[in-house]
């Protein structure tokens, strides 16, 4: 390590102290330049001697006849620290040197993102321009004290009509969407990014193909809803690093806008390819396997990621994850953790979708934990009557679909079936449509009283 005068270090300080960027002016003025060599590289993990770094540092591996490659410091073995890199390994060779480049991953968070689209590490990727400056926020941060947050109090219009009257969420609230693959959980976040009151609108799509990207921008979220979204993308052929960062990343964007006073709705889709990419470092770092070979490390990262989400003193952040779910089996591993992290859950049925209902809410599956704190009596029995009669259905469908129930046997049973099909028009909403609060309220007013 080279050591730099004291004497020069202190002639500088007050071109320091100036300065708006103080990670660039601290690495400029920094007394000794950290630097290690890669020792090993084993399942995608660098093993590096000579760099004692913190978690979470961030450095720079300085390969031969290749552009540097970022890695971040995940753990540490017997004396060497290890890393896991953002993007591919190639060209990487034992003896390379590694310097550290930021202690802590940062990025710059100001109104000119809105209708950006960025990478995990908050560079833009959609030829729009360069980013001006803005105020530097962490990607890590520890979530809002628990006495600090503000109560959910106020409801949050989302202009998706099942949701407003039967799962009504509240802002600061945190939900989850429940889906098996190709069921709608897409073309409902951008009903949501479009339809719901909020000043900024954050998305994080982790772990997407490359060619949903593209899909869900211009055709689910559209041009209305991207002028007012920021966008985090990592693709699920980006490293595992990268996808965990682009989580974070969002979040911390959304955090910022939170601070500042303003209603945030963050959309992230989906956090079960977050858990997936945490396992895979765990895993490669290590790390003992336990439910469904999922280390214990994943569901301490789903927690502290979700708790970042919700309330503050100043602003809020509505969350809203897309878990997947294998096989319609909502107690596999994930789905049952996330469960308990969050205020509720949207459960989305294939058998709904298969049969043309979008969005493919099910009900009498899904849950809001605080819509009575949202509602005033009279919309709570509303709500109430709609899901008895869906229940009595539910109960004697296989009984009414094979005719084996005979009309006349039960007034209520023969009131079920003939609200059913107006119960189905009420749930189904077109892609486009934004539907007004109070005139889903009024629907399902004359609906339930006809």
């Amino acid at each position: 390590m080279t050591q730099t005068p004291f004497a020069e270090i202190a002639s500088r300080l007050p071109s320091l102290a100036k300065s708006t960027d103080w990670n660039g002016a601290i690495q400029r003025f920094i007394p000794y330049r950290v630097q290690g060599r890669v020792c090993l590289l084993q399942g995608g993990i660098i093993a590096v001697d000579g760099l004692p770094l913190a978690i979470g540092s961030v450095t720079r591996i300085l390969r031969q006849g290749h552009s540097p490659l970022e890695a971040e410091v995940i753990g540490f073995d017997k004396g060497r620290t290890l890393l896991a890199a953002l993007d591919s390994l190639e060209g990487v060779r034992a003896g390379d040197p590694v310097e550290l480049t930021q202690s802590c991953r940062s990025i710059k968070v100001s109104e000119e993102l809105c209708g950006r689209v960025l990478d995990a590490t908050g560079t833009p990727i959609d030829h729009a321009g360069s980013m001006g400056s803005g105020r530097r926020v962490f990607c890590e941060a520890p979530p809002v004290s628990p006495l600090s947050r503000k109560p959910i109090r106020t409801g949050l219009s989302t202009g998706v009509r099942a949701i407003d009257t039967l799962l009504s969420i509240g802002q600061g609230q945190r939900l989850g969407i429940f889906s098996a693959a190709g069921v709608g959980k897409s073309t409902l976040l951008g009903m949501l990014a479009r339809g719901t009151q909020a000043d900024y609108v954050v998305i994080g799509l982790i772990g997407e193909r490359g060619r949903e990207v593209r899909d869900f921008l211009e055709n689910d979220l559209g041009p209305q809803g991207q002028a007012r979204s920021i966008t985090v993308v990592a693709t699920s052929d980006q490293s595992a690093s990268k996808r965990i960062l682009a989580a974070k990343t969002a979040t911390a964007i959304a955090e910022s806008l939170r601070d500042q006073g303003k209603s945030v709705l963050l959309l992230m889709d989906s956090l079960t390819r977050f858990a997936t990419a945490q396992r895979e470092i765990g895993l490669a770092a290590g790390e003992a396997p336990t439910t469904r070979g999922y280390p214990t490390s994943v569901f301490s990262s789903l927690s502290h990621l979700v708790e970042r989400a919700g309330n503050s003193a100043r602003g809020s952040i509505t969350a809203i994850y897309t878990v997947l779910v294998e096989g319609d089996d909502n107690n596999e591993p994930i789905s049952d953790a996330v469960r308990g992290f969050l205020d509720g859950h949207i459960v989305l049925s294939k058998s709904l979708a298969d049969g043309g209902q979008y969005p493919a809410i099910d009900v009498l599956r899904s849950l809001s934990r605080l819509q009575h704190q949202l509602l005033d009596p009279h919309q709570i029995a509303l709500a109430n009557e709609l899901r008895k009669w869906l229940s009595i259905y539910d109960e004697h469908r296989e009984l009414i679909q094979i005719g084996a129930y005979r009309s006349g046997s039960n007034p209520q049973i023969d009131r079920a079936i003939a609200i059913k099909p107006r119960i189905d028009g009420f749930l189904a909403q077109s892609r486009d449509a934004i539907m007004p609060w109070d005139d889903s309220w009024e629907r399902l007013r004359i609906l339930v009283g006809s």
